[in-house]
């Protein structure tokens, strides 16, 4: 006899131990084995308005692909999600599916959500084991010129999407390889480089362009592509300009901004030292301040580079802390240690300017603020010093003015982020879209590819009907 579908429990995802995984920078989880891949795609309940569909950012239609996981058909699988999402292994794995498809799934309600994010890396990962991935069907060329000024999320979605729909399109890059965020942002241990390489070759298969070492706004401009040919550009140059919290002592050596370290660390591979000699700071005490996923990742990267302490510290509680569930978990496994309601206020140097601690304080939460999370409130006489030889600050990052101050047709917000028709990415510049964190601030990998989806549908009807 069959079991119930509420009986069968969410199947767990093998990975490698804690005590293993801080000596490596290799992927954490394995995968699903086809075994649990079909008991996991078993529990679904393929209702009849899957409320899991309209909490994706790009529509993948859920149901549809866990069952054809079901009858076995991976290949029908991988599919149906590729007809709405070009980056499957991606999303598979640094998607916040908890607060988005999952959160929406009626299992929830009671237990635990089918785990949707698991079994689309499933289905990605079995595609490129078989060797060459079919490409889909495109459609004729249009004759039309698409520029997308950004290679992450938000970029591809848009290259992806158009050169399907028969536009020649050509993807610019600032750094020397494409990825974007999903290069330099994350670690190799929550979503490897070939992984992405893959995701990336699979685009220039189906003949979108990628030129590199391409800073618009610097070498080129917006109306300089417009002019040499390209009969659309989309913006989506990301939020790459870090936040710092002007205390004194951050100039101090040894303080870095999370992009700066992460970057060092991902993009130019400080973690393959000494095969790849990017310097980078080995401290033996780490506080890195503030807790989102680029928090976790800078904290975890600093465990795996020798540091024998590393503490995340935040301003506000557990329950407020915006990284995802299993970040925070995983950062948990691996020794890092949450110090909550603490906000440092100066950084202490010796000295050789290097900085040796912060002073902080303890802090309590008041009523909720614009955020909708409670105001965190200093104690009063709440003082202490915490040693650290090394901090990273995560506490955001914001719009990098090299691309729009050269651009003053596009018209900004007060944050300087592009204003951006939220039904359609058009600027105020004609003949230009935008999208992603350039247009939001930092979000997440599947909010900006949803970003691109709108656009590139409205960049086609500009393209083919003129409006």
């Amino acid at each position: 006899m069959a079991e119930k579908k509420e009986a069968v429990p969410r199947q767990p995802m093998p990975e490698q131990k804690p005590e293993e995984r801080i000596k490596n920078f290799k992927e954490v989880p394995f995968g699903y084995p086809p075994e649990a891949a079909a008991k996991e795609a078993s529990r679904c309940l393929n209702c009849k308005k899957p409320g899991c569909v309209a909490g994706c950012p790009v529509g993948v239609d859920i149901p549809a692909f866990i069952q054809k996981i079901q009858e076995g058909d991976f290949a029908g699988g991988i599919a149906k999600i590729k007809e709405t999402n070009v980056l499957p292994a991606v999303c598979g794995r640094v998607c916040p599916q908890e607060a988005q498809c999952e959160a929406r799934c009626v299992l929830g309600k009671k237990g635990d959500p089918v785990a949707i994010g698991r079994l689309e890396r499933f289905l990605a990962d079995w595609e490129r084991d078989q060797g060459e991935v079919p490409l889909p069907e495109k459609a004729p060329s249009t004759g039309k010129k698409v520029a997308v000024v950004g290679s992450g999320p938000s970029g591809l979605t848009v290259a992806g999407d158009l050169v399907l729909k028969g536009h020649d399109v050509t993807v610019f890059e600032a750094f020397h390889k494409p990825g974007g965020v999903l290069l330099y942002g994350i670690p190799e241990f929550r979503l490897p480089k070939a992984i992405l390489s893959a995701e990336l070759q699979y685009l220039e298969r189906m003949g979108v362009k990628f030129e590199v070492n391409a800073v618009v706004g610097k070498i080129v401009t917006l109306n300089e592509l417009l002019a040499d040919g390209f009969d659309a550009v989309y913006v989506a140059v990301g939020a790459g300009l870090p936040y710092f919290l002007n205390l004194p002592g951050e100039n101090l050596i040894g303080v870095y901004s999370a992009n700066e370290y992460l970057t060092r660390s991902n993009l130019m591979k400080a973690y393959l030292f000494p095969e790849y000699d990017t310097p980078i700071a080995f401290g033996k005490n780490v506080a890195v301040i503030g807790a989102g996923n680029v928090a976790m990742d800078a904290a975890r990267t600093a465990r795996r580079l020798g540091a024998e302490k590393v503490r995340i510290v935040y301003r506000r509680s557990r329950e407020e802390m915006p990284a995802r569930a299993e970040e925070i978990h995983h950062a948990e496994e691996e020794g890092v240690e949450l110090y909550l309601l603490t906000n440092p206020v100066r950084f202490l140097g010796d000295d050789r300017g290097r900085v040796r601690g912060m002073e902080c304080v303890q802090m309590e939460l008041g009523e909720p603020d614009e955020s909708g999370r409670r105001r965190p409130v200093v104690k009063e006489g709440s003082e202490f010093e915490m040693e650290c030889d090394l901090v990273v600050i995560s506490v955001g990052a914001g719009a990098n003015p090299l691309l729009t101050s050269t651009t003053p047709e596009l018209a900004l917000n007060k944050r300087g982020y592009i204003v951006a028709d939220p039904e359609t990415g058009k600027t105020t510049m004609p003949g230009v879209w935008a999208g992603g964190d350039i247009v939001t601030g930092m979000a997440t990998v599947i909010m900006a590819m949803g970003a691109g989806r709108t656009a590139a549908n409205s960049m086609h009807k500009y393209l083919t009907l003129g409006w």
